[in-house]
């Protein structure tokens, strides 16, 4: 895609809780690569994101400005986001929730400065809270367009009437609202009917052709003679599946004894994951491998015969809204298996690009991954069928050129240019 003119079309403060913390991270960089696609696009992006222990306060990742704030002292103190996410960080420490009240505060001031002394031509905030409710507080005060991006775990989770009177002040003023599947768009019209405007826009991904060398260094390390390699990527963490992933490779032990689950990933439920698979006996079948650098992980997608996202709903009632790492997999060319989750049947389409399961249903998992093995000529057409789905719909820069389309709409009635 050639790079334009950075000013041609204007100046974005993109506002977000999820953001790499310095190069290389394991935080998904879903909100980099938007920002990276629309400074191709002719707009200028800075990001303001919370502080963490250990990043820069400024600097330019990708050839994107970004800078965090401050929302506590010691940095120690500063645990809210990332890690997981900031639902996965309430779950695990409550004393979390006594931070909030700070987290929000600093970030509206932070946005407000901003957004007064910079000359913005628009303001994008990620998640409904609580940038989206920050971003309103700050926008609306200035007469700055406001789009709030929906990515499903603000509007599937949080619960409650006080957190939905919040989701409804902030959906009720934006611009515009942006969902990125079918489940997240239901959600937040159950949520309220007084949306200005309401876009559906999936994430994209970035297609990246496997190393042939390093894929086959991958199978040779980790694949068993007759296989399968299944494949797992994503944090470990209860609504990600991997207990059910485990109970599966139990059940096939005996009917496919060269089997390996290969596990791409960290998170706060590693430690039991691990007991769980020595406890069932598979400890030697179940490799953890931990976080790999990202340009990595289509290698390790292509290298496996069959990735395996066996997502279920979370303790806080939430859902998978897209999952990119199956779009991700497809376009590795590895058949997919999923379950009936969420936003999920958006992209996996049982039967046509790949097979969906039931969540919490070893039973349902270990089917499906003998049907692709038995079965070549469907293990081939779920491949070709997800790849093309892909290329069509979920590569970048699509979303971003849709995303510039829409900007560009809103800030010409309000006279900025």
């Amino acid at each position: 895609m050639p790079i334009t003119d950075p000013r041609e079309h204007g100046r974005i403060l993109c506002v977000t809780s999820n953001f790499p913390r310095w190069e290389g991270d394991s935080t998904t960089p879903f909100v980099l690569h938007l920002c990276q696609d629309l400074q191709a696009l002719g707009w200028e992006v800075d990001v303001v994101a919370p502080h963490a222990p250990g990043c820069a306060m400024r600097e330019t990742l990708g050839g994107v400005k970004v800078e965090r704030f401050r929302y506590l002292w010691p940095e120690s103190q500063e645990t809210v986001c990332y890690h997981g996410g900031a639902l996965v960080n309430l779950r695990r420490d409550k004393t979390n929730f006594l931070k909030l009240p700070a987290l929000v505060l600093s970030e509206w001031w932070a946005i407000y400065r901003r957004l007064r002394t910079r000359q913005y031509d628009l303001l994008h905030s990620h998640w409904i809270l609580p940038q989206g409710f920050t971003g309103v507080l700050a926008a609306k005060p200035l007469g700055i367009p406001h789009v709030i991006t929906v990515h499903g775990s603000d509007v599937l989770s949080l619960p409650g009437k006080m957190l939905g009177k919040f989701k409804r002040f902030a959906l009720n003023r934006a611009d515009i609202v942006s969902v990125n599947s079918s489940v997240t768009r239901k959600a937040v019209l159950n949520l309220t009917s007084k949306i200005a405007a309401l876009h559906t826009i999936p994430t994209g991904v970035t297609n990246v052709e496997p190393n042939p060398k390093s894929t086959a260094g991958i199978r040779k390390e980790f694949r068993r003679e007759n296989g399968p390699l299944l494949v797992f990527v994503g944090r470990l963490v209860y609504e990600k599946g991997i207990d059910d992933l485990i109970n599966a490779a139990h059940i096939l032990k005996a009917r496919m004894p060269d089997l390996t689950v290969l596990v791409i990933g960290d998170g706060q439920d590693r430690p039991a994951l691990e007991k769980q698979a020595e406890q069932l006996g598979v400890q030697d079948r179940v490799k953890f491998k931990g976080w790999v650098p990202p340009e990595q992980v289509p290698d390790y997608m292509a290298a496996g015969d069959i990735f395996v996202g066996p997502s279920k709903m979370s303790p806080e009632g939430g859902v998978e809204a897209q999952g990119l790492t199956f779009a991700e997999a497809m376009l590795a060319g590895c058949p997919v298996i999923a379950t009936r989750s969420g936003g999920i049947p958006d992209i996996v389409r049982h039967e046509e690009t790949g097979l969906l399961v039931s969540e919490s249903a070893p039973d349902e998992i270990t089917a499906a991954v003998e049907k692709l093995v038995n079965d070549p000529g469907l293990r081939n057409r779920l491949v070709n069928s997800g790849r093309e789905l892909v290329r069509e719909k979920y590569v970048r820069p699509k979303p971003a050129e849709t995303f510039s389309a829409i900007f560009e709409d809103l800030k010409e009635p309000s006279g900025i240019a």
